[in-house]
């Protein structure tokens, strides 16, 4: 069923359901261009570009857009080169590859953005595998398949690479015996080529060769120019949750010049990321082994009505998360109306006296906020939870109906809860796509038939315990000594054994 020639409903990441054109027997009719990101390196551009003047794709289709990051001497473009090249120059207040691959999208005239690194040289029909794929689709991710060699500078010229990519010689420019694989085509083969869905399989997505629709691009944001390191994974991860099928194109491939510094210093270049990526993506595996705490964007938006609440009803359900391993959670407090009064008359009369005590529980607390109106969904925050009404929570209960949700793959779980309305729990990358493909809505029947929807018992707990309004019961041993010793005596307890 489709909405759309380029919007066929794929299901979780199973692409196969794809049907692209077959290669070097078809016509394109989608513009691309190739965004190079470079710094310095000139012989390795010249090489770059020199394979892409011998691309299949029709050469009025295809535009490359150079970018030099602030080289220096300034980069230039080699006579040997595709007929529709430009070069772009970075400002020198900013830096690093995001701001380039930025700056050459801003300046692309295609439909669809491939970026290129300036040290490959991509096979001939490097450009038309992955374009295939954007003419069956307008939100794929597609992966280009690549190879690391040693490289030495002079080992060949710009016009040896261009007949060897022209000729279709590309393989033979290299021993494939002396070449390295990415880490990524493990994860590729451990999922079946990306069709086993798993949700950080957006990790594959990064640097040297990949496109996106130019529109879809724009949608996700772009790369965060804040970020000097792993850019293109955390500008993978928000693809993942604007909706994007992620395909690795493996019919082609490219041979990438010397080994990246991730690999030659990959102890080093982990603990620069790490602090980095943390914040920003939640799916992470880095992410799993940290103790909870506010981060910059939690893993579970909860949305609570608490309108018609008592400070003990809300405290009942946000406790137990806030204090417990589910913690990795932003909590809006929806109240239906403006802060509450605090003059003289207001107080005295009891008027807003629930929701004064609310805001004041939860003043100095991070990770809550109180809102008038429910928040629009946050397209970074993988998983949103709506509640009708504050229902007390155990400390593990969203924790459980995460790994639920995880067990089935779903897009929707609607958990059921006590005398009313149930829960609603959303992935966001699974309601993105719905909204993408559709455009508005009947997004839940969408989302059950493209991520499947169920049903879940038990986030509920039977009754408030471990608050400020319903503490813990005291221990056995706690009520004898209270019963039995006075506070001298209690005192000296605790010293013994403590010793």
């Amino acid at each position: 069923m489709s909405d759309s020639p380029k919007r066929p409903r794929i299901v979780r990441n199973d692409y196969r359901a794809l049907h692209p054109p077959k290669q070097g027997d078809w016509r394109p009719s989608l513009a691309v261009s190739v965004v190079v990101p470079a710094y310095g390196a000139q012989d390795k551009l010249d090489l770059t570009l020199a394979a892409l003047a011998a691309q299949s794709y029709p050469s009025d289709l295809m535009e490359v857009v150079v970018v030099d990051d602030n080289s220096a001497p300034p980069l230039r473009l080699p006579e040997l080169r595709p007929e529709h090249t430009r070069l772009v120059a970075t400002t020198a207040e900013s830096w690093g590859s995001a701001h380039a691959v930025n700056t050459g999208v801003a300046h692309a005239d295609g439909q669809v953005v491939l970026r290129l690194d300036a040290d490959m040289v991509a096979f001939g029909d490097h450009v038309e595998a992955q374009m295939r794929w954007h003419h069956a689709a307008d939100y794929l991710a597609v992966l280009g398949h690549k190879r690391f060699v040693a490289w030495e500078p002079g080992a060949m010229t710009p016009e040896q690479v261009h007949e060897k990519v022209r000729c279709g010689e590309a393989a033979a420019l290299f021993a494939v015996e002396d070449s390295r694989p990415h880490w990524i085509e493990r994860t590729i083969a451990d999922t079946d080529g990306l069709t086993v869905h798993h949700p950080s399989n957006f990790r594959v997505f990064i640097g040297a060769t990949g496109s996106v629709h130019r529109d879809f691009w724009k949608t996700a944001g772009g790369l965060d120019t804040e970020l000097r390191l792993g850019s293109d994974t955390e500008f993978a991860y928000r693809l993942s949750q604007a909706g994007a099928v992620f395909v690795p194109e493996t019919a082609s491939s490219a041979w990438h010049l010397g080994f990246p510094q991730m690999q030659e210093r990959e102890r080093e270049g982990r603990l620069q990321r790490v602090p980095h990526i943390a914040q920003r993506v939640p799916l992470h595996g880095m992410r799993r082994t940290a103790p909870p705490r506010a981060w910059r964007v939690p893993l579970v938006d909860i949305v609570i009505d608490v309108k018609d609440a008592t400070v003990a009803d809300v405290d009942a359900c946000v406790a137990p998360v806030l204090g417990g391993p589910d913690g990795d959670a932003r909590i809006t407090l929806v109240t239906g109306r403006g802060p509450a009064p605090h003059d003289r008359e207001s107080i005295l009369a009891g008027e807003g006296a629930q929701l004064r005590l609310i805001e004041e529980q939860y003043a100095a607390e991070a990770r809550v906020r109180v809102a008038a109106q429910a928040p629009d969904p946050d397209p970074a925050v993988p998983y949103r939870l709506l509640l009708p009404k504050p229902v007390p929570l155990r400390p593990k209960s969203i924790g459980k109906l995460l790994a639920a949700t995880e067990r089935v793959d779903a897009g929707l779980v609607l958990a059921d809860l006590p005398g009313g309305p149930p829960a609603r729990f959303e992935r966001t990358a699974a309601f993105a796509r719905a909204r993408h493909i559709t455009g508005g809505g009947g997004l839940d029947q969408v989302v059950a038939g493209i991520w499947g929807a169920t049903r879940y018992e038990g986030l509920a707990a039977d009754e408030a315990e471990g608050t400020a309004f319903a503490p813990p019961p005291a221990s056995p041993a706690r009520r004898f000594a209270r019963r039995f010793l006075n506070a001298r005596q209690r005192a000296r307890l605790r010293e013994m054994l403590r010793k």
